[in-house]
């Protein structure tokens, strides 16, 4: 214990001139390199994974270009429950990460107006505070006489010196975890833009496929009465009736299934978007929308700048610095402890300076020597996790490269037969108006009718169903090369 501020003042300079030497020749963990990863070259641009500028990443607006799709877009991104508590994880890891900012530096603590005034009897092993009696001029009773008096204002302050890392690998975690909850945000934004546009068309595909349904009900129908009036002339049996009619009953019972298909997709939009009482609009035909709308044209090296990709590098980082924390725990500690202020025994000396002046300084470093194998299996399993942490991202960046790919080769794929669907709806529309043409003038049987119409709604359902799915490619290709968050 020092008494005099100057000494006080002349150790803690010295403890810290030496804690500086120290921490600039004494790092024992290992920074964070990025791993090899062994990416196909047709995805793979220099230094492996890195973060793109953002004047790269084609915003959504940009891609979609349909304004009721847009406005679905931006009701979600603020209504959507599940980009609300990604926020306020955002918001808590950025807590943790200016926590993190101040472990550096020292901790200090203000004792203002504390009062110790204790209280013993006779049966007790000590006696009463002479200095407190003779002070106020009067003889300690035997029961109940001050043991202690103490008036106390102080300020105390500790310091740990971040000689092995440990400190800093402690800020160098929780800001990785603050990015990589930043780019989880962008994460759960990237997959409701596309559950929202998947929805969307889908949507749209049904109402196409309902349309469909009610103009082939309208056709069977009338080939229906043509039949009944064939049979009434007696040029076809009841069978022929009986047939039609069950073509008109099969054709009646799509479009309640539809409909229900189509509620179920407008109750799935209102619970993305985050409001369940508004309307889903939907101005535009799906045949008439240009493929040429859907996605412009996108570098596949986009795929580095995917959310997922970047938040599982981000987890490497942080497990990488929790195993350097980990490892500095195996190294002796070295503090600090300063402390002064004013102590009196009476509460009217309680500001008298200097005679209630005290002070303090004490210094410490304390090596762990056994601690049943706790610090040792900290740091192996920390290593262990780091392990983990890079196999997680290797196959993060493997998965992303593995859907890009297949989101090409279906859009490759679905584009060819999308033409060809194209043709088989033309044949078919063809060849029902022929069959028509064909029965009135009794060159084609009731039968031929009947399967060309069933032809012609199969070609007209599964055209739709193909544009739907090439739409649903282009916009899982989007989100496989990182788009969806701006």
């Amino acid at each position: 214990m020092l008494s005099r501020p100057n000494h006080i003042i002349r150790a803690a300079a010295l403890a810290v001139a030496i804690a500086g030497f120290t921490l600039s020749s004494c790092k024992v963990t290992q920074d964070y390199h990025k791993p090899a990863l062994e990416v196909p070259s047709a995805y793979r641009v220099p230094d492996s994974i890195k973060k793109l500028e953002d004047s790269v990443v084609v915003s959504w607006r940009d891609f979609f270009k349909d304004t009721v799709l847009e406005r679905m877009i931006d009701s979600a991104i603020l209504g959507n429950l599940d980009m609300k508590e990604t926020l306020k994880d955002i918001q808590i890891s950025d807590q943790y990460f200016r926590r993190s900012k101040a472990q550096a530096g020292p901790e200090a603590d203000l004792n203002v107006a504390g009062v110790n005034k204790q209280f013993r009897s006779d049966n007790y092993y000590s006696s009463a505070s002479s200095g407190w009696y003779d002070k106020m001029g009067g003889t300690p009773p035997r029961n109940m006489y001050v043991y202690q008096s103490q008036f106390i204002n102080s300020f105390d302050m500790t310091w740990e010196i971040d000689i092995w890392g440990k400190i800093s690998r402690i800020k160098e975690a929780a800001r990785a975890s603050y990015l990589e909850s930043a780019e989880a945000r962008k994460a759960v934004q990237t997959r409701l833009v596309s559950e929202i546009a998947d929805n969307y068309y889908m949507l749209l595909m049904l109402d196409e496929q309902l349309a469909v349904a009610k103009r082939n009900l309208d056709l069977r129908k009338s080939t229906l009465r043509m039949v009944e009036l064939q049979y009434i002339s007696g040029e076809v049996t009841a069978l022929a009736v009986q047939q039609t009619q069950s073509q008109v009953l099969e054709a009646g019972e799509l479009i309640p299934h539809l409909k229900r298909e189509i509620a179920v997709k407008e109750n799935v939009l209102q619970m993305l978007t985050g409001n369940l009482s508004a309307s889903v609009a939907r101005p535009r035909h799906l045949l008439e929308i240009d493929s040429g709308d859907v996605t412009p044209r996108m570098p596949l090296y986009l795929v580095e700048n995917r959310p997922d990709v970047l938040a599982s590098e981000y987890a490497l980082i942080a497990a990488n610095a929790d195993a350097g924390v980990a490892q500095a725990y195996r190294y002796p500690n070295i503090s600090i402890d300063l402390t002064g202020g004013v102590n009196g025994m009476l509460a009217k000396n309680w500001f008298s300076i200097p005679g209630s002046l005290f002070g303090g300084v004490i210094g410490g470093i304390t090596q762990p020597v056994l601690g049943k194998r706790k610090l040792k299996t900290d740091y192996e399993v920390a290593k262990l996790k780091r392990d983990k942490a890079e196999i997680a991202f290797q196959k993060t960046v493997y998965q992303a490269v593995t859907e890009a790919r297949n989101a090409g080769i279906s859009i490759s794929r679905l584009s060819e037969q999308l033409a060809i669907a194209h043709q088989e709806v033309e044949v078919a529309q063809k060849g029902v108006r022929s069959a028509v043409m064909l029965f009135r003038s009794g060159f084609a049987t009731y039968l031929e009718i009947i399967t060309a119409q069933s032809h012609e709604l199969e070609s007209e359902l599964n055209l739709a169903s193909l544009k739907q799915q090439l739409f649903s490619s282009r916009v899982q290709l989007y989100r496989s090369l990182g788009g969806g968050w701006r």
